[in-house]
């Protein structure tokens, strides 16, 4: 593709060469280099790059300084792209950035080693593409499994559920899964207590079960 012009800001001296040294032997520009988070947005400031690359964690106090450069470059310069590189996979932080719209990139640093991938992932990003690290994929598979609170329920429970959303009644339920009603009682009874939810009319507690599954779709 054409050219990319790219800043770099990264506190790790030689990652941050080797990664401008990569770039420039790939035919992109590199304008210019910080190490800390100011140095990144002065850049930002006077080049109007395609592209920011910035580590997540920098000077003083290595914890979101690039991740809040990230969202100052979004909002004073929202056709920069930008590609966060991180030493782990953070969910909370890439779900933040990846949220901000296109030309967005969250990657993990041992994603650098493979050239070929790396530059391909550059180049993405800076044509607007939104890049997301397979290891940050799998971890938010993960987290969802984790959070999903009708695993507590068993096949025959959800299938009920699912009716109760569709606002059937117990008879309802009983005759579209047929079942007698006092069968479908007893799995009522069963996924209100797995979910749960606090003893109240049962009327109410049905629409809070309902709510629960919608919320898990």
């Amino acid at each position: 593709m054409a050219e990319v012009r790219v800043v770099l800001a990264d506190d790790d001296v030689l990652l941050r060469e080797g990664v401008a040294s990569l770039l420039g032997r790939s035919g992109h520009l590199v304008l210019g280099q910080a190490g800390d988070a100011p140095g990144l947005l002065d850049l930002v400031r006077r080049h109007r790059p395609d592209l920011a690359i910035v580590d997540i964690r920098m000077p003083p106090d290595h914890t979101t300084e690039g991740l809040a450069a990230a969202r100052v470059i979004r909002q004073e310069f929202p056709g920069v792209a930008i590609l966060v590189l991180s030493a782990h996979a953070e969910v909370e932080h890439a779900m933040e950035l990846l949220a901000s719209g296109q030309g967005i990139g969250y990657l993990l640093k041992s994603r650098v080693a493979d050239v070929t991938e790396f530059v391909d992932t550059v180049e993405r990003i800076a044509r607007g593409g939104a890049v997301v690290d397979p290891a940050l994929v799998r971890e938010l598979v993960s987290v969802r499994r984790r959070q999903d609170p009708l695993d507590v329920l068993s096949a025959r429970e959800r299938e009920v559920l699912a009716l109760m959303a569709e606002g059937r009644s117990n008879a309802g339920i009983a005759h579209r899964l047929w079942i007698t009603e006092g069968t479908v009682e007893k799995h009522v009874r069963s996924l209100l207590a797995k979910l749960d939810l606090p003893e109240a009319v049962e009327d109410h507690r049905r629409v809070l079960a309902v709510i629960t599954f919608l919320d898990a779709q």
